[in-house]
């Protein structure tokens, strides 16, 4: 049977709509609507992350006659950064990696972002608040050209998390929906041997028929 989901995406992120349609499941239709944020700025900030949350009504609003199944917001740090409310039943790209990493049973990882350090710390004090254990953290220190960043820059990245850290994590998570990451992300689950879990692949797995909430 078909599924529809609806993907509120911020306006500048491509990554989304590249990985979505080559991990999501066969026969999951995915409807994508933009959001502007008032500022009309890319950088993650507290006006970037509250713009995209006050814009997801009128982006809801525009796929009202479409017969969705889940609607997504593909942001992660506007899941742990607060904000205006969103419409009911909207998933964040955060909710869905916690939903994923406690229907896996990961509750000990690893993270890397391409965020500011202040971010990443922050999302580390969100997924503890979940009752996911953070070991160790690394970010790129960035706040924007995030589909800009390599492959070989997301490895080196995790390379330079601590061997102790590694070694006792359940998971590795890539956070953050604006960065390619299947590449990157197949290269270290061979190497590390434990699960990759990146905010797109969460995404993917949260518009399935078996993801909690998720119509039958």
């Amino acid at each position: 049977m078909r599924r529809h989901v609806g993907v509120l995406l911020p306006w500048a992120n491509v990554a989304v709509e590249e990985e979505l349609p080559q991990i999501g499941e066969p026969g999951v239709v995915f409807h994508y609507a933009r959001l502007v944020p008032a500022s009309r700025t890319t950088a993650v900030d507290e006006s970037f992350w509250h713009g995209l949350r006050a814009a997801a009504t009128e982006a809801v609003d525009s796929m009202r006659h479409l017969p969705l199944d889940a609607t997504l917001l593909a942001c992660t740090s506007a899941g742990f950064t607060g904000g205006p409310e969103l419409p009911p039943d909207v998933i964040t790209a955060f909710d869905a990696l916690t939903t994923a990493l406690h229907r896996r049973r990961l509750p000990r990882v690893v993270l890397a972002t391409p965020y500011p350090q202040v971010v990443t710390r922050a999302e580390a004090d969100a997924l503890a608040a979940h009752g996911i254990q953070v070991l160790a953290h690394a970010s790129l220190g960035l706040d924007d050209g995030y589909p800009d960043i390599r492959p070989q820059q997301i490895v080196g990245l995790c390379d330079g998390l601590p061997q102790t850290a590694l070694a006792t994590a359940d998971a590795l998570v890539l956070s953050c929906t604006g960065w390619r990451t299947l590449t990157a992300a197949a290269a270290l689950r061979e190497r590390l041997r434990i699960p990759v879990i990146s905010s797109n692949l969460a995404l993917a797995a949260h518009s399935l028929p078996s993801a909690p909430g998720a119509a039958p």
